[in-house]
This record gives structure tokens, C-alpha cells and sequence, in this order.
């Protein structure tokens, strides 16, 4: 069963991708819920999701680290991290690439451009 982990510190962005996910779950798709970057670490090690959309700037651990972290310390290079962040300067997007992120998305997003990614990432048609 795919595992895609929504990582957003704002509800209401948090609902919004749940929303635009929740017809994957008929796929078989599991979605994962944290609220910051401390719990999202510790769901990637538990759960391995195969997808992470990660925020940038979020209490406890940042989304530069949690993703540092689960690709360089971890080495959970097949999870494929989508930084989804208001910080759309180019010095961030660099950073986000450089720290291991698989893309650097800005807010506000396409609900849809989202949907296909994810499943294309999951390989889901």
C-alpha cells in the first residue's frame, strides 16, 4: 500500500492536500498527517512513506532538516520528498535541492498539478 505524508504546521493547508489526496485512498493509497518536523521524522521512520510533502518553515524541525535528515542521515533516498513552501526565493529553492528535496514547490499550489504528481510519483496510472 503506497504512503504518501502530508507535513504542514497550518490546518488548513493540511486539509486542503488531504482533500485533493482523498480519492487516492480508493487506490489504496494511505495518507499520513504531521504537524511538524519533529513527528514527520518520526513517521518516516516508522512508516517509510514513499511520498513526503514537506514545509519549510515549521516549529520544532524545519523542512530543511527533516529532509537532510531522512536523505543524507537516514538514507532513505527512495523517499521522494516534494518541499511545498511559501519561501519561493531562488537561495530557498537552491537550498531545497541541495538538502535532497526531489522538488520545490511554492504556495499557494495547484490542487491539481499536485493530484498528478503524486500519482505519477506513485505510479498509480
Amino acid at each position: 500500500m503506497p504512503k504518501v505524508l502530508i507535513v504542514d504546521d497550518e490546518p488548513h493547508i493540511r486539509m486542503l492536500l488531504e482533500q485533493t489526496l482523498e480519492d487516492l485512498e480508493d487506490s489504496g493509497v494511505d495518507l499520513l498527517i504531521a504537524e511538524d518536523g519533529e513527528k514527520a521524522l518520526e513517521i518516516i521512520k516508522a512508516d517509510k512513506p514513499d511520498l513526503v510533502f514537506l514545509d519549510v518553515m515549521m516549529p520544532k524541525v524545519n523542512g530543511f532538516d527533516v529532509c537532510r535528515t531522512v536523505k543524507n542521515e537516514l538514507n532513505m533516498r527512495d523517499v521522494y520528498i516534494i518541499m511545498l513552501t511559501a519561501k519561493g526565493q531562488e537561495f530557498d529553492k537552491k537550498k531545497g535541492l541541495e538538502v535532497g528535496a526531489d522538488i520545490y514547490m511554492t504556495k499557494p499550489f495547484n490542487p491539481d498539478e499536485i493530484h498528478a504528481k503524486t500519482v505519477e510519483v506513485l505510479g498509480l496510472e
